[in-house]
C-alpha cells in the first residue's frame, strides 16, 4: 500500500501551503473588495478615499464594514472540511488502523506565544486537545493512546512553569476520574514514568483516576509524566538484576519479552505509530524500547492547533506504508 518511509506532514499551520492534491486548503479565503485602498469614494468596501467620504474628513481611515463574503467563505470552508473529514474517516475504516498510537505533544508554548496567550494558557489548550484526540481515536477504532506529557528534563524549567504544569496535571487526572465519557467508553487511565518525582497532590490525583478506571478494558489512555525512555530501560535492568540475585530468573530466561515485561507498558502492545507535532523531527527519549518497529509521522502544526484532519492524515499515511520488521 505504499513505501515504508517516514513521511513528514505537509500541513503548514493553516496558511494553505503544501496541501496534498486531493485536500482542501485551510480556508483562508478573502472576500473581494475587503481592505482595498483607492482614490475614490467610500463605497462600503473599506477603501480609503481622497474625495467625498460620506461625512468623514477627507483622508480619514474608515473601518471596513463586515461584508457577507467572509461569512460565506467560512461557511464554505467549514462545509468542505466536514465533508472531507467524513470521506477520510470512511476511507480509513476500510483498512487496518494502528492499534496503539503514541503522541509527542509538542508546541504548547510556541502556540501561546504566536497568538498572544500566556504560557499557562498554551498548556491549558494542549490539555483540551487531548480530549479531542481521544474522541477521534475511538471514532476510527484506535484502542490505545499514549501521550508524552512531561519528560524528566522538563523539571529543569522555571519553578513557576513546573508549578503551572503540576496544577494542570492534578486537575486533568481528577477530571478524568470523574469524566462521564471515560466511564461510558470504559477507558482505562494509567500514568507511566518515575511518579516519585511528582508532588503528592499530583500522585493522589493519578491514583484517583487509575483506581476509578482500573477494571476497564475497552480503551487505554496512558500519560507519560516524569518520563524518560532511557531511565525506563535502566529501571527494568535493575529489576531484572534483582530477580537474578533472588534466584527468580536464569540466564536462559532473558529475551525481548522478558525485558518488555519489566517496562511501564508491560501490559500494552508496542506503538504502531509515533506521531509528533510542531515540526520537530526527533524522538526525545520517548518509548525507546517500544518504538523499535513503530512507524513515525511528523506534523508541522503546534499541538493545540492539531485538527481531526491532521490526525486522519497521519493514519492514512500509516495505512499507505508497507510495514517491515527489519532493514
Amino acid at each position: 500500500m505504499g513505501n515504508d518511509k517516514n513521511i513528514k506532514s505537509d500541513h503548514r499551520n493553516s496558511d494553505g501551503k503544501g496541501q496534498w492534491p486531493d485536500e482542501p486548503t485551510n480556508g483562508n479565503w478573502k472576500g473581494r473588495g475587503e481592505g482595498r485602498k483607492g482614490n475614490g469614494k467610500i463605497n462600503g468596501d473599506g477603501r480609503k478615499g481622497n474625495g467625498k467620504t460620506n461625512g468623514r474628513a477627507n483622508g480619514d481611515k474608515v473601518r471596513a464594514p463586515i461584508t457577507p463574503y467572509g461569512a460565506i467563505s467560512r461557511v464554505i470552508s467549514t462545509t468542505v472540511y466536514t465533508t472531507y473529514e467524513k470521506k477520510l474517516v470512511q476511507e480509513i475504516k476500510r483498512y487496518p488502523v494502528p492499534r496503539h498510537i503514541a503522541i509527542i505533544m509538542d508546541g504548547n508554548r510556541r502556540f501561546a506565544e504566536k497568538i498572544g496567550l500566556s504560557r499557562a494558557e498554551g498548556h491549558e489548550r494542549g490539555k483540551d486537545k487531548v480530549n479531542d484526540v481521544l474522541d477521534w481515536s475511538m471514532d476510527v477504532g484506535v484502542e490505545v493512546v499514549t501521550v508524552f506529557a512531561l519528560s524528566n528534563e522538563n523539571f529543569s524549567r522555571s519553578d513557576e512553569e513546573v508549578d503551572e504544569l503540576m496544577d494542570l496535571f492534578e486537575a486533568a487526572f481528577m477530571e478524568a476520574g470523574d469524566d462521564k465519557k471515560v466511564h461510558k467508553n470504559r477507558i482505562r487511565i494509567k500514568a507511566i514514568g518515575n511518579l516519585e518525582m511528582l508532588p503528592d497532590r499530583v500522585k493522589n490525583a493519578i491514583r484517583y483516576a487509575e483506581d476509578r478506571t482500573r477494571d476497564y478494558s475497552n480503551y487505554y489512555y496512558n500519560v507519560a509524566v516524569s518520563y524518560g525512555g532511557r531511565q525506563e530501560i535502566i529501571q527494568a535492568i535493575r529489576k531484572i538484576a534483582l530477580a537474578f540475585r533472588d534466584g527468580e530468573l536464569k540466564e536462559e530466561d532473558v529475551n525481548e519479552d522478558l525485558v518488555s515485561s519489566f517496562l511501564y507498558t508491560a501490559e500494552l502492545p508496542d506503538p504502531d505509530l509515533i506521531l509528533r507535532t510542531s515540526g520537530e523531527e526527533r524522538i526525545s527519549n520517548f518509548l525507546l524500547w517500544q518504538l523499535a518497529y513503530s512507524e513515525l509521522y511528523f506534523s508541522d502544526v503546534y499541538w493545540p492547533e492539531f485538527r481531526k484532519i491532521d490526525f486522519l492524515r497521519a493514519i492514512r499515511s500509516y495505512q499507505k506504508r508497507k510495514r517491515k520488521y527489519g532493514v
